[in-house]
């Protein structure tokens, strides 16, 4: 049972991704903005996927990486706090028959993993819907489900700019956005500002070592976004 005062990870932040025509539009929304094929490949060259590895993804989404990935690997477990989202990745898995896809309505706080620990996990744009602490206690319990040696990767909203220069940064990207993608999607992004938690680098880097993690690879494409690919050591 969820302690009463633990952070409420279910709980809608920023873009409603509980209203079906929100989530209908996000995979169309999302190539304006991103490369996903290419983003897929990646992370599935960073993780080594064998036929017999079990991994997880923590914010599926519409489930672009978990169809792909249950393709190289036996089981992937495929986490969102939005059922709306669930329901339309389990649908896509579905069509495309893949059968060793197991779905949760849980978070990086709620959900408990049962089994054998785990060779991968993925979060690609979600750790930054928890505050600073709850980032920490979920990275802690992300390194307790994978086997030693196991990989975690991570990419998420996370700020390198100086902090002084904020102001010309968002109001930049936000022009950025809405001459590549539109006015939706620059909003949902103003709204991710305005009420979601993103960190900033040297921050993010301390929780993945305080948690136990050895950074393998850290980068930082842009101003806003970074990859982090961790492995835990073997003891």
């Amino acid at each position: 049972m969820t302690p009463p005062w633990q952070y409420n990870e279910l709980q809608q932040v920023g873009a409603d991704y509980t209203d079906s025509v929100h989530v209908d539009a996000y995979d169309q929304q999302m190539q304006k903005l991103r490369d996903i094929k290419q983003e897929i490949k990646n992370i599935i060259e960073h993780l080594d996927l064998k036929p017999d590895h079990s991994i997880l993804e923590f914010g599926t989404g519409t489930g672009e990486f978990a169809i792909e990935a249950a393709k190289h690997c036996a089981v992937v477990h495929a986490l969102d706090v939005s059922p709306t989202m669930l329901g339309y990745a389990r649908q896509k898995a579905e069509q495309q028959g893949m059968t060793n896809i197991q779905f949760h309505h849980a978070g990086f706080l709620t959900y408990e993993h049962e089994g054998k620990p785990l060779d991968a996990v993925v979060s690609q744009l979600a750790l930054h819907h928890l505050p600073d602490f709850w980032k920490m206690v979920a990275l802690q319990r992300i390194f307790e489900m994978l086997i030693d040696g196991g990989k975690f990767y991570l990419m998420d909203t996370v700020y390198s700019f100086k902090p002084e220069d904020h102001e010309s940064f968002f109001n930049n990207w936000l022009d950025t956005i809405k001459e590549t993608a539109g006015e939706d999607i620059a909003q949902d992004t103003e709204i991710a500002i305005r009420e979601e938690f993103t960190t900033v680098d040297w921050i993010m880097e301390e929780l993945l070592s305080k948690a136990g993690f050895q950074i393998e690879k850290a980068e930082y494409p842009t101003e806003c976004l970074a990859v982090y690919v961790c492995i835990k050591p073997a003891h």
